[in-house]
């Protein structure tokens, strides 16, 4: 009688080239530079290395000098994917584009195009902006309100799946007797008239060797799981607990089933940074130096960022207020207030998590320790995977793919090798 294969977990490396902590870059060896492209081209490959599904970089349209470094100054992500595709041969390259501020033929172009340099690992993590910041960079003095963005996403994502399906598999059969290259009938407009956009098509770029890109989403308000539950394959969430991981987890594969689609197919990874150390004193001593150098001014005026208005004005070691959540990241807000209802934590404690590891989970310890976790997760439907976050540019990366990797493997819980050419196969989702 065969025996049931034990479930994988997929792995993202959520990549902020000077370390995801905000003092990371303070105890590196070598540090690194955002924009230096030999540099992620290093990290992309320890990535590969270690058989990760997904490297992936965030963006934004705006920055400040109150940013990470990693933040205020970085490479547009699909030029940089581009250069990474032709340096690397399995891991799948995801990268965050905003449907506010752009166009759908655009977008589907260009994630196409990478697509096929990369042939066949990209991935586009979906975003709506919310910083007023963002649009003064695009000649606007306001943002869109919640509903019109989602609305504006959700339009987006329409037509820039139908120009992805407007060329046909076989559109491309050269024949040189007949003097033909395409096969027309295979190739067709769009004809989209729609709220926002009015597009005609087709696409000028053949098929996509995945079909499409891999569509990944990581909105955790109530429009973000709708869309996601609707249009996503993989999904980024932030969660503190496994109950409420597990809460989410069964929500948005709810919302999965009914939208009418497989569940199977929505791989959920939340984001966690592991502090690895080859002994529990290890990490925690890292993990105790690494808070005891975060500025705490800095922590709080990117926790304003993140909540849209001026914290400054509450008394740092007083509890923290109520916050609207009708104007910035509603998601990411709340998550912070949960927290810090529920762990009892001051306005200056919040800050130190804000910008140390941004509202992400943390685990401290051994390999031993983190794949223990890891397990629970998976075994007890809180994740299919997750979006790692080295604190530590790139011994924390270094250590996780030396010894945390191998523990997941020694348990059946990781793969040994890639086992196909494509993102969409190795993430376990059907071919289109």
């Amino acid at each position: 009688m065969a025996t049931a294969q034990p479930q994988r977990i997929r792995l993202g490396l959520f990549v902020q080239p000077v370390g995801q902590h905000v003092s990371g870059w303070r105890l590196t060896e070598k540090l690194g530079d955002p924009t230096d492209i030999d540099w992620l081209i290093t990290i992309a490959q320890k990535a590969e290395a270690g058989k990760f599904d997904l490297f992936f970089v965030g963006d934004a349209l705006a920055t400040s000098m109150y940013r990470l470094p990693s933040t205020m100054a970085r490479l547009e992500p699909l030029t940089m994917l581009s250069a990474l595709a032709v340096n690397t041969k399995r891991i799948g390259l995801a990268a965050t584009a905003s449907t506010t501020f752009s166009d759908p033929f655009t977008m589907a172009r260009s994630f196409s195009s990478l697509d096929h340099i990369s042939r066949g690992r990209a991935a586009w993590n979906v975003v709506t902006s919310f910083s007023t910041d963002v649009a003064r960079n695009f000649s606007r003095s306001d943002m869109p309100n919640h509903a019109e963005r989602y609305a504006r996403a959700r339009e987006f994502l329409e037509v820039t799946n139908k120009l992805w399906e407007g060329w046909e598999a076989g559109a491309v059969q050269p024949n040189k007797e007949t003097g033909e290259y395409f096969v027309n009938d295979k190739i067709k407009s769009i004809d989209h008239d729609g709220e926002h956009f009015q597009v005609q098509g087709p696409l000028n770029i053949t098929r996509s060797p995945q079909g499409r890109p891999v569509i990944i989403e990581a909105g955790s308000s109530a429009d973000g799981q709708k869309l996601a539950a609707e249009t996503a394959e993989v999904i980024f969430t932030a969660a503190a607990s496994l109950e409420e991981a597990q809460t989410f987890y069964r929500s948005q594969k709810d919302q999965v089933i009914a939208a009418g689609r497989n569940p199977d197919h929505v791989v959920i990874m939340p984001g966690v940074m592991p502090i690895v150390g080859r002994t529990r004193e290890e990490a925690k001593a890292l993990w105790k130096e690494l808070n005891t150098l975060v500025d705490i001014e800095n922590g709080l005026r990117q926790l304003s960022l993140r909540f849209s208005m001026e914290l400054s004005q509450y008394l740092l070691d007083g509890p923290v207020s109520e916050v609207p959540l009708g104007v910035g990241n509603q998601s990411r807000a709340k998550l912070m207030t949960d927290m810090a209802k529920r762990e009892n934590l001051t306005l200056r404690e919040l800050a130190a998590v804000a910008a140390g590891s941004r509202g992400h989970r943390v685990i401290v310890g051994t390999a031993e320790d983190i794949a223990d976790d890891f397990e629970l997760w998976l075994k007890e439907g809180g994740a299919d995977g997750f979006n790692i976050m080295p604190a530590i540019m790139s011994e924390q990366l270094d250590l996780f793919v030396e010894l945390v990797i191998p523990e997941l493997r020694r348990r059946g819980l990781f793969r040994d090798d890639y086992e196909f050419a494509t993102l969409r196969e190795n993430l376990g989702l059907p071919a289109l």
